[in-house]
């Protein structure tokens, strides 16, 4: 469904020598499989994750979803794939202060055009889904730090996208929380039948995935599948 071919990232700053943060890089990921990336602050596993998500282009190699390239589309056409294929969970929630839980995760849908009220009836479904079916008109500032991450992950989830990619998202938790968040996203990933990427630098996270990748000097090395 997802696969990554001989991905090289380097950055030019003009002033030092070039810094190769990716080399050679290949990934997979089937439909519905889940899959964690793995390792030290700096190894690159943000910029692979944005570059998979049509977030960041990479210098050289491939992105396919589904067959397509998602580096040869117009950055217009790009941001549509986004959009319609991709849900993207970070490490700090990212919901916009001034909406509710619910105007949050309707967003994703009115971005694409529905309807105020069809996109509303969804949000709450997936916050329903998420265990904030009692919150839906709190804004993030009323809403405890685990209650805005799941906030964030129904966000992520209501178009049904093909794949989740989630960035460290427990690492602003606590370990009570984290593991909450943890099994609700690999629940949902079950229930709404997603592929899952999750870059994390903590193993017992990685060890609930079916597949586990280690990315250490650019180069990423495939540990259990």
């Amino acid at each position: 469904m997802l696969q990554a071919k001989n991905i090289e990232k380097i950055f030019h700053d003009g002033i030092r020598d070039d810094l190769h943060v990716l080399n050679d890089v290949n990934f997979s990921l089937d439909h519905a499989e889940t899959s964690a990336i793995i390792g030290s602050s700096g190894s690159g596993k943000t910029t692979l994750l944005n570059i998979l998500g049509g977030l960041d282009k990479p210098t050289s190699g491939q992105v396919l979803l589904n067959d397509v390239d998602v580096h040869k589309l117009s950055e217009k056409k790009r941001c549509t794939v986004r959009n319609e294929h991709f849900g993207f969970i970070y490490q700090f929630h990212h919901l916009l202060p001034e909406f509710t839980a619910l105007e949050n995760v309707a967003m994703p849908l009115l971005i694409k055009g529905e309807k105020v009220e069809r996109a509303k009836q969804c949000a709450e479904k997936v916050l329903d889904d998420v265990g904030l079916s009692k919150r839906l008109h709190h804004k993030p500032s009323e809403l405890s730090g685990g209650e805005r991450q799941r906030a964030a992950i129904a966000r992520a989830l209501i178009h049904q996208p093909d794949c989740i990619l989630a960035d460290e998202p427990t690492g602003n938790l606590d370990r009570k929380n984290a593991e909450a968040a943890i099994d609700l996203i690999i629940n949902l990933n079950h229930e709404y039948n997603t592929s899952l990427v999750i870059v994390t630098h903590d193993l017992k996270i990685a060890e609930r995935m079916e597949s586990v990748y280690t990315l250490e000097d650019g180069v990423l090395k495939k540990l259990k599948s």
